[in-house]
């Protein structure tokens, strides 16, 4: 079946449709107004070419280079050797979303008109995702200013049929990969170099991919927290409407809704409501609370995405004159504006906040997996590390040091935006380091999706010790679905690929949408 379309029009492209055509390999398409806008802004290059002025990014040189005028004669090479020269990265190649998620985000910046590119630079674009033309580009060498430089020469460099790019499973030379798709290269012309490797898409290509990992994992720990708390005879109490209302953070009361909504009509909840116990651990108790604060990281890595995604973020940008004041390089018909849009700051910080909050949510995950693994900690209807023959079986007893490494990993992970260092002879001297932070937080969602998952098949575990109660409306319908990847633990076996089934299962969003079907509404 084809993937429906994402539309790419500069203005609405969302985190989702990013994931969709990265991993799913959803086409693409672009309004026919959407390309007016670029005909126009490139019509405003030809002007400015024509005009004979020197404006950066046209007919001088790049960075510390910006005082070197380029001889008309000279402007195509020039655009040309900046993407041969820019392509210096180096480490690992890029994954195949990676990529996708950076072709699908620069073609969105281009599109919104400001550039000054061509169609045709536009439509191989377009060809490439949806003919699943994929450069190869190497992960290490941007500083996130100006933009992720060397990675999109890496994939500019395709564009123009020369590097590298896998086609059909078949790494090729740029060129023979192009012909196979029946695409023609592109020789570059003014402007157009800089237009395709000036820019924030890698970074924001990644943060995207990051959100909606994210948030599966924020919503996959509400429900493994929901299980848990059941697991271990524990209450629902500190997740009601009043204590919230009190501190009324929204990712609190957000994670605090789901809780009760996943429990309700619990039997096991129910069956020890005027017990003797008076307060349960903080992992239990301060659930909302702390997943409601690494929620509220997500929602702000989310906002700065949103409108990273749909922004010009190249190096100078090309207005009709009366957009901008005297001060701008140009003619009559056109300005052009040089600035920092480039710079992922913007980014990067959020990117290193979300990573903080991920890894909190990792620990108190794995706190809670220690409730119910734990024979000092964990209740008297729960054996030894979940097994009923401990001592001869260890049970589950090895995952929980597989979550112990993970978190400290997620705890042990830099922050890049604290750091800067000047290149160019100066010129360029404070960068973001966002494509690093970017990186950072990949590696600590998928962390923490798998903490949380090995938490999911322990709650599911306990809840088969629980004699004569049933779940809660949305934790049983959860229990069900971990029990489909994952058996029944009657005898040791190796955990690794109940781990890996799980990572398979959060990444699915099976588990989420049935829940969500069960409980006819969509969790927060």
């Amino acid at each position: 079946m084809t993937a429906d379309p994402v539309v790419v029009d500069g203005e609405s492209l969302t985190p989702g449709d990013v994931d969709r055509v990265a991993r799913h390999d959803a086409p693409v398409q672009v309004p026919e107004d959407v390309r007016e806008g670029v005909r126009e802004s490139r019509q405003r290059i030809v002007d400015i070419v024509e005009s004979g002025e020197a404006v950066y990014g046209v007919n001088t040189g790049f960075g510390e280079l910006v005082q070197e005028r380029i001889p008309d004669n000279d402007i195509e090479s020039l655009q040309q050797n900046l993407v041969r020269s820019h392509a210096a990265g180096t480490g690992r190649d890029l994954t195949r979303e990676e990529v996708r998620a950076m072709l699908v985000t620069r073609l969105n910046a281009l599109v919104k008109g400001y550039s000054g590119v061509r169609e045709r630079i536009i439509d191989v674009l377009v060809k490439m995702l949806n003919e699943a033309v994929h450069p190869v580009v190497k992960a290490k060498g941007s500083l996130g200013a100006s933009g992720d430089l060397a990675p999109l020469a890496h994939l500019a460099l395709v564009v123009t049929g020369e590097g590298e790019a896998t086609v059909d499973g078949e790494r090729l030379p740029g060129g023979e990969a192009l012909k196979r798709k029946n695409i023609d290269p592109v020789t570059l012309r003014a402007k157009e170099g800089l237009g395709l490797i000036n820019g924030t898409q890698l970074t924001v290509g990644l943060a995207s991919l990051v959100v909606c990992d994210a948030e599966r994992a924020m919503q996959a720990a509400d429900i493994a927290g929901a299980m848990t708390t059941e697991a271990t005879m524990s209450t629902t109490a500190s997740s009601h409407p009043s204590i919230q209302r009190v501190r009324p953070h929204q990712g609190q009361t957000e994670s605090a809704r789901n809780i009760r909504r996943l429990t309700r009509h619990s039997q096991i909840v129910e069956s020890h409501r005027n017990c003797d116990r008076v307060q349960d651990a903080y992992s239990l108790r301060c659930l909302p609370q702390v997943h409601g604060a690494v929620r509220d990281s997500v929602q702000h890595l989310r906002e700065a995405v949103e409108t990273e995604l749909n922004s010009a973020t190249d190096n100078p940008l090309v207005f009709p004159a009366d957009d901008a004041d005297d001060r701008a390089s140009g003619t009559a018909q056109a300005a052009v504006l040089s600035g920092g849009n480039f710079h992922g700051q913007p980014l990067a910080l959020r990117l290193d906040y979300v990573t903080s909050g991920l890894a909190e949510l990792a620990s108190i995950s794995e706190r809670r997996m220690d409730r119910m693994l734990n024979p000092n900690v964990q209740e008297a209807h729960l054996p030894p590390f979940l097994t009923t023959g401990s001592g001869l079986q260890s049970g589950y007893m090895i995952a929980q040091y597989t979550a112990a490494d993970l978190v400290s990993t997620n705890r042990s992970q830099g922050r890049p935006s604290m750091d800067s260092i000047p290149v160019s002879g100066n010129q360029e001297d404070h960068v973001s380091m966002s494509a690093q932070s970017a990186y950072v937080a990949r590696e600590t969602v998928e962390a923490t999706l798998r903490v949380v998952g090995i938490e999911l098949a322990c709650a599911a575990q306990a809840i088969d010790f629980v004699e004569d109660c049933s779940p809660g409306v949305g934790t049983n319908v959860a229990y069900q679905i971990v029990r489909e990847h994952v058996a029944h633990l009657d005898g040791d076996r190796p955990i690794h690929r109940d781990i890996e089934s799980m990572l398979a299962l959060l990444r699915s969003d099976t588990l989420l949408e049935a829940v969500e079907t069960e409980l006819e509404e969509p969790l927060d």
